[in-house]
């Protein structure tokens, strides 16, 4: 890659994460503990489709991280803030991997809001785990898994939605931007 190249693509992944920095304060928050809908992930899976997954996933991981420390993020220790919020949006680069497609930018927020929830999960069984109510949403949980897929489900499955539509709704007119 050329450094003129290099230099566009490093700018363009800056606006990007600068763009879910400012959406991740417009958000519904779901749970007191954490989990909100919001459309943070639609300028990463931009990013991602645009440029391929490894600077999507750099990308999430840089935004993740921004918006652990300076975007209200909650963390028990670093290893959820590594888990819900550095890896957790690094995998939603992983949807630039499907960006070739004819629908590459809404199977990529498909596939990245899935990535972000299977890390979401695997924190909610390790980590949150110990968080554990006897009651939750109107029904006891006595498994850490069970508990962690229908909490985060409860919010990620909706912000799949929005992303998937959102992009649809994006690909066409972003067909038309130069690569550089």
């Amino acid at each position: 890659m050329k450094e003129h190249q290099k230099l566009l693509t490093v700018v363009e992944g800056a606006v990007c994460i600068a763009m879910a920095y400012a959406l991740s304060f417009i958000k519904f928050k779901i749970w007191p503990e954490g989990g909100s809908i919001d459309v943070v992930m639609v300028p990463l899976l931009v990013y991602a489709w645009r440029r391929g997954a490894g600077w999507g996933v750099a990308a999430g991981l840089v935004f993740g991280t921004i918006k652990c420390f300076f975007a209200g993020g909650f963390a028990w220790g670093w290893q959820s803030i590594l888990l819900d919020y550095s890896i957790a949006y690094a995998a939603v680069g992983l949807g630039g991997l499907v960006r070739k497609h004819r629908f590459g930018l809404p199977l990529g927020a498909v596939a990245g809001s899935v990535c972000r929830f299977i890390i979401h999960f695997i924190s909610g069984v390790t980590i949150y785990k110990i968080l554990e109510p006897e009651v939750f949403a109107g029904t006891t949980y006595s498994n850490p898994a069970l508990y962690s897929a229908v909490y985060n489900g409860s919010y990620m499955l909706v912000n799949l939605v929005l992303a998937v539509v959102i992009c649809f709704l994006l690909q066409k007119p972003l067909e038309k931007l130069p690569k550089a």
